[in-house]
């Protein structure tokens, strides 16, 4: 095939800025791949959480720290805006933290984690937020 040289710069240009756009399409979760992430709560508190495939579904594990035993607080998880679990935990021995862990469906596309978690006495909201 008898190509000029402005016909096969054309062609390269294509060529490479095909394989740049298939690098930046998200593509789903793969097993062994894992997500984490923390913050700081409104008051001494601390957050973490951790997304990994596991059984085809998405574990979420999510964990406050508050380093005082006996709290009680309320707890909630929304998967894309909807409420997926809610409950109530209390902080144990020996660190003062609770942690909670739910499968998920492993929707088409990105899933959205928000974790938050309100101790009423003290007022302290924890609250994160994690892509997977």
């Amino acid at each position: 095939m008898n190509t000029t040289p402005t016909l096969r710069r054309s062609l390269a240009a294509l060529v490479v800025a095909g394989a740049a756009s298939t690098l930046l399409v998200a593509s789903p979760a793969q097993a062994g791949s894992e997500v984490r992430r923390s913050g700081s709560c409104s008051a001494s508190a601390d957050w973490k959480m951790k997304a990994k495939i596991r059984d085809g579904r998405i574990e979420l594990e999510s964990e406050v720290d508050s380093n005082k035993n006996g709290q009680v607080w309320r707890w909630r998880i929304k998967h894309n805006g909807s409420l997926s679990a809610s409950g109530r935990s209390t902080t144990k021995a020996p660190s003062g933290s609770f942690s909670v862990t739910r499968k998920m469906v492993n929707l088409s596309g990105t899933d959205r984690f928000v974790f938050r978690a309100v101790h009423k006495p003290s007022g302290q909201v924890c609250r994160g937020t994690l892509s997977f």
